[in-house]
């Protein structure tokens, strides 16, 4: 049982993340400028005040606490994602891969339905692959290059892609999400599933409409040469491997073979083409700094008990089926923000949901969904979040830049707030009805 820490040490052990907050967000937001701190800076300061405050330990301890929670297997494993799709994008970039389907795409779909064609092919995309950031490896190059080629609001594109990501993220069956949830809350998948989809579908219809009829036009690009459609080749390897289900990984490989077999084909060297690959590498630099940085305070503030303060703080005073489902998404949501991962925060606080959803009576396929939602509405907003990074990082933007375009994820916690305050779907709000 962990130890019961004083209100004094918890708020002490979560002052790293009010400092990342305050130098990141706050700041950048005042002065209106998120490009003027960088977010490795922020991270890096916020990172030496968590090893300060983390006392009772040696220097050497404390930075051991650091880097083990920053050489996570999982964090390991998303640096190879970073890096493989890194590598990808500037190689299929470099040949014209990516030139090629923007060209395809803008001879097909007339420019007012460009933004809501990319949104539900990312919101299907997500859910049969069942993993946002396999979505954003395989969208936001097309993304980014669309939105050159229609007016240049490149973070605007990217938040789309971003959304539609996030929406099969939180739907799909094969979603680490999903399965934290149901697992954690004993309930099965399809059944969660229904659940879901009455919070999820209205939100994605919602904001679907919302890039036909309210956002203004894009304006309308020149009429495309047609381009080689033998060049498409590498993208659509990378989007059939993934809407297959294989691993993020072979599919990123699957796409660099691609592109560097049409390369050579196409006279270019190996040694160019692994130039190029070395250039898309080293481009991911930044974003494998922030991660390490961010996954290593995060680890110290948890080893701190500001984790399991914050439980304990936001299970104090429930009263009712509501209150104690608005704790359920309180607490997953806190939980992401300071884990930055919403399969993590599921994990971390899924027993404890358990534990007050059968205390006041919400049924499991109900507190799964509740669970799942407000953790990928978080995960989705957050700058820091690992898919938020890797797509601004493949578009070139900032990593607060798609915020003010986020439409989805603010739908999505419009209709779950509806839902707990009207207890929809009914059948599914109380345990045994």
């Amino acid at each position: 049982m962990p130890e019961k820490i004083s209100a004094s040490r918890g708020l002490i052990a979560l002052s790293p993340m009010v400092v990342f907050l305050l130098l990141y967000v706050f700041i950048s937001a005042l002065i209106g400028d998120f490009y003027k701190i960088p977010i490795s800076v922020a991270l890096l300061a916020a990172s030496f005040w968590a090893i300060f405050i983390y006392r009772g330990r040696s220097l050497r301890r404390r930075i051991e606490t650091f880097s083990s929670a920053a050489a996570d297997s999982d964090i390991i494993y998303m640096i190879w994602i970073f890096v493989l799709a890194g590598a990808f994008a500037s190689v299929a970039k470099e040949i014209g891969a990516v030139d090629a389907t923007v060209k395809f795409t803008l001879g097909i779909f007339p420019a007012e339905y460009i933004v809501p064609t990319l949104f539900v092919a990312a919101c299907l995309i997500s859910f049969s692959i069942g993993t946002s950031v396999g979505t954003v490896v395989a969208l936001t190059p097309l993304a980014a290059q669309l939105a050159s080629a229609e007016g240049g609001n490149v973070p605007f594109f990217v938040a789309v892609v971003l959304g539609g990501a996030f929406f099969g993220d939180n739907l799909s069956f094969i979603s680490d999400t999903t399965i934290a949830a149901t697992r954690s809350q004993g309930c099965k998948m399809q059944d969660k599933f229904r659940v879901n989809l009455w919070i999820a579908l209205p939100a994605a219809l919602g904001t679907l409409l919302c890039y036909i009829f309210i956002v203004p036009e894009v304006p309308v690009a020149s009429a495309p040469e047609a381009g080689d459609p033998l060049l498409m080749l590498p993208y659509l390897v990378v989007i059939v491997t993934a809407v297959i289900g294989i691993n993020v990984t072979l599919v990123l490989t699957a796409g660099i073979a691609t592109a560097f077999a049409l390369g050579l084909v196409r006279g270019v060297s190996a040694l160019d083409l692994a130039a190029f690959m070395g250039l898309g590498i080293d481009g991911m630099s930044d974003l494998i700094i922030i991660t390490l940085l961010a996954s290593g305070m995060l680890g110290v503030i948890k080893a701190c008990g500001g984790i399991d303060f914050l439980l304990r703080i936001l299970t104090g005073r429930i009263s009712g089926l509501r209150g104690a489902q608005a704790t359920l998404a309180l607490l997953v949501g806190i939980v992401n923000l300071c884990t930055a991962n919403n399969t993590v925060a599921i994990i971390t606080v899924g027993g404890l949901a358990r534990d007050i959803s059968q205390r006041f009576g919400i049924d499991p396929r109900k507190s799964a969904s509740v669970l799942d939602t407000a953790s990928c509405v978080v995960q989705c907003l957050i700058p820091y979040g690992a898919q938020t990074l890797l797509a601004t990082s493949l578009a070139g933007i900032s990593p607060a830049a798609p915020f003010r375009y986020l439409y989805y994820p603010w739908a999505l916690a419009f209709v779950l707030i509806l839902s707990i305050v009207f207890l929809f779907p009914r059948r599914y709000s109380r345990r045994g009805e």
